[in-house]
């Protein structure tokens, strides 16, 4: 399973390899991807109007994220079998990465207490994070808002050296 980190996310700070379940009948691992850059994004939940307008803004973008060799991941709390259904109703052309234990989540300091129709839930908190090849943290984005987020993820990448 997942890894402890070294320290909690920052900017410009190495973080610690991690590996985690993920569709396709795949495991993720931090170190040792192929792309220049790799964008994890966090999610509340799979088929909700956020987190679906935010999936399909990814499709939609991701032949860019590839010209520019960047892999994307989104990580949630569901299992694999709902990341499963969610990737093939959206047709994502990308992985995602099952957290139910938030052994993932904590290492990105994503679980917040959230105020949901008046009442306190801990939730993940919609975050974004852009690692370079040796697994440094170069961007993070956090309460995040799903308009143009990934226009402002991809501009960022295409700015880089």
């Amino acid at each position: 399973m997942a890894e402890s980190p070294s320290a909690s996310p920052t900017a410009n700070a190495k973080f610690a390899n991690f590996t985690a379940p993920m569709t396709g009948d795949q495991t993720f691992e931090l170190f040792g991807r192929p792309a220049k850059y790799t964008v994890v994004y966090f999610y509340p939940k799979d088929n909700t109007p956020g987190c679906t307008t935010e999936a399909i803004a990814f499709r939609d973008r991701y032949p860019e994220f590839e010209t520019v060799n960047t892999a994307i991941y989104g990580v949630s709390r569901d299992s694999l079998k709902s990341h499963e259904n969610f990737k093939a109703k959206l047709g994502l052309p990308f992985e995602l990465i099952s957290d139910p234990d938030e052994t993932v989540c904590n290492q990105f300091d994503v679980m917040k207490m959230k105020n949901m129709y008046g009442k306190k839930v801990r939730g993940v908190e919609r975050s974004t994070f852009v690692f370079d090849a040796d697994g440094r943290i170069v961007k993070e984005w956090r309460g995040v808002k799903v308009s143009d987020h990934v226009d402002e993820v991809l501009e960022f990448v295409k700015s880089q050296p």
